[in-house]
């Protein structure tokens, strides 16, 4: 049986665009001769719709869209949507999986393992399915599994999440291949856990496995795609592109198929997904055009150079707001970012306005020395020029601050942090120069020049709020405060651990921890970023504002 992969960029609510997608690439699969079309979870309503399976209009719809989808498809298919729970238990709604042939739902398999870690919540909105069933296609005994129930084999994890392990319960009752649909998020160095699980998976069982994700940015969560069909020994034999939408052909008879390139290692792979982000946040929520504050320094050029690439140059404005304590080197290096990306750049001095500021704050503020409500003062200048610009032509803007600075709070409310999207939010500082090199040799190879000028990449960072500031007059270096940070924030230990582990002092860490639990306010009002680390802010890491735990 020839079998197509067919990872696609649904987008949630959108039943008409998502079934015409479907029957697009379904119509393509036939004419290439596959046999069966497989597609990926939930992708007829788009994932993850969340409180939308509240509705029992979307339910229904829902149930609408798979009944016309089944009348005009072209090829037997395989479809995730929002099914009807078998057992009642007041749960509305199921995570399915329909088989359709000739004009009908001939088959339906739901989704036995709910997720309720990091972004997933799905316990909250489906009925488990109780039992699972062989169906056989083309003389093929196909094991059908959604997303989660391939996570539990117990040869790979060393300690798995559920009791039962849907893949084993299949292979009993004779799966000749097992297949799964899935909406995995990406995130840094999944997609080779997710292969090397999917290969221990084949290997385990002596049974091919045929996996299709969901590809494309959905709010903060981006989808990699990187579908595959791994051969029973482990090997690779198909594999679909990373980060767009593709097709590729499996043969199960002969084990052979299309292999596409990948993108070459995990700063590329992180690369591609912020800019698939960015591009789907704007085209699903009704945007063209995007306008950036663009300081002069490393944050606002790499944000800059990934609108470019999602949106194309006619659509990016900059906009550069020197003030009383910008340097000259500043606007001439906004001014080479702007001419090197081909984008207007709008100059908007501020210093008469923070003038007017303090002029009418004085009378308020009299007796009291200047200190950092003076340096906030200009950040949110910069927000209201930027926003006001948004209004005027419907632009969205793009906040530049990464998530080194979000989490200590080294970053002004309704100033920096305005916003629509936050590009940067979970990319650490070191790892915004490393993106930035990237972009500069990307770019070296493809037009003969980097983007990015050396001035950008070898000065101190600095917010330039006060005289000579530097980041490092508030903040530790920042090598030394993204390991802390990842240590607290992602791999979860306690401050003794991370003081064991690389020998910082510890009054610099529970310094850090002190400044990362107690602006948690601040983030509960940024705006949303997109998510590459396993412990992004805002989906997935949920704390309360108000607590005193800071071990």
């Amino acid at each position: 049986m020839k079998i197509a992969l067919a990872q696609f960029n649904p987008t949630v609510g959108d039943f008409a665009g998502n079934s015409a997608r479907i029957l697009a690439l379904a119509e393509q699969a036939r004419q290439r001769g596959a046999d069966l079309a497989v597609f990926s979870e939930l992708c007829l309503c788009g994932y993850p719709p969340q409180d939308l399976l509240e509705r029992p209009a979307f339910l229904e719809q829902n149930q609408h869209e798979l009944r016309r989808l089944a009348e005009k498809i072209p090829l037997r298919s395989i479809v995730g949507y929002v099914g009807r729970p078998r057992d009642g238990t007041g749960k509305p709604a199921a995570n399915a999986a329909a088989v359709i042939e000739g004009g009908r739902v001939v088959f339906e398999q739901q989704k036995m393992l709910l997720p309720t870690y990091d972004v997933f919540d799905e316990l909250r909105y489906f009925q488990p399915a109780r039992r699972q069933q062989v169906v056989e296609l083309c003389g093929t005994r196909i094991g059908l599994t959604i997303c989660e129930d391939i996570w539990n084999d117990k040869t790979f994890w060393t300690t798995p999440r559920y009791e039962r392990d849907p893949v084993a319960e299949l292979i009993e009752q004779g799966s000749d291949v097992i297949i799964n649909i899935s909406a995995s998020p990406y995130t840094l160095n999944k997609r080779t856990l997710r292969l090397e699980m999917l290969q221990a998976l084949a290997r385990h069982h002596a049974r091919p496995v045929l996996y299709v994700n969901q590809v494309g940015g959905n709010d903060q969560l981006v989808f990699d795609g990187s579908s595959v069909a791994v051969l029973a020994d482990g090997r690779v034999a198909a594999q679909a592109r990373s980060f767009e939408e593709d097709l590729v052909l499996f043969d199960t008879r002969t084990g052979t198929g299309e292999l596409r390139s990948q993108p070459e290692d995990e700063l590329e792979a992180a690369y591609l997904a912020l800019v698939v982000g960015t591009r789907d946040y704007l085209n699903k929520c009704g945007f063209r055009q995007v306008v950036i504050g663009l300081s002069g320094g490393i944050d606002s050029a790499v944000v800059a150079a990934i609108a470019v690439a999602a949106v194309g140059r006619e659509n990016v404005l900059t906009v550069a707001m020197p003030g009383p304590y910008s340097s000259p080197q500043s606007l001439t290096d906004a001014r080479a970012v702007a001419e090197n990306l081909g984008v207007k750049l709008e100059t908007i001095p501020i210093q008469e306005l923070f003038d007017s500021y303090l002029r009418t704050l004085a009378p308020v503020f009299h007796g009291c020395a200047p200190d950092v409500t003076e340096e906030n003062i200009q950040a949110r200048i910069r927000g209201n020029i930027l926003m006001a610009i948004s209004n005027k032509f419907g632009s969205l803007v793009l906040s530049t601050g990464n998530k080194s600075e979000l989490a200590v709070g080294y970053c002004t409310l309704y100033g920096d942090m305005a916003g629509g999207l936050a590009v940067l939010s979970d990319v650490p500082k070191t790892m915004v120069y490393e993106l930035a090199k990237f972009i500069n040799r990307k770019s070296h190879s493809e037009i003969g020049k980097e983007i990015i000028p050396p001035t950008i990449l070898t000065k101190p960072p600095s917010a330039e709020l006060r005289p000579n500031q530097t980041d490092q007059d508030t903040l530790p270096p920042y090598d030394v405060l993204d390991r802390i940070l990842r240590a607290y924030i992602e791999d979860l230990r306690s401050p003794t651990e991370i003081a064991e582990q690389y020998g910082y002092a510890p009054g610099l860490i529970q310094q850090v921890i002190k400044s990362v639990n107690r602006n948690e306010y601040k983030r509960k009002q940024a705006a949303p970023g997109l998510k590459i680390t396993s412990k992004a802010f805002g989906l997935g890491r949920r704390l309360p504002i108000a607590h005193k735990f800071y071990s």
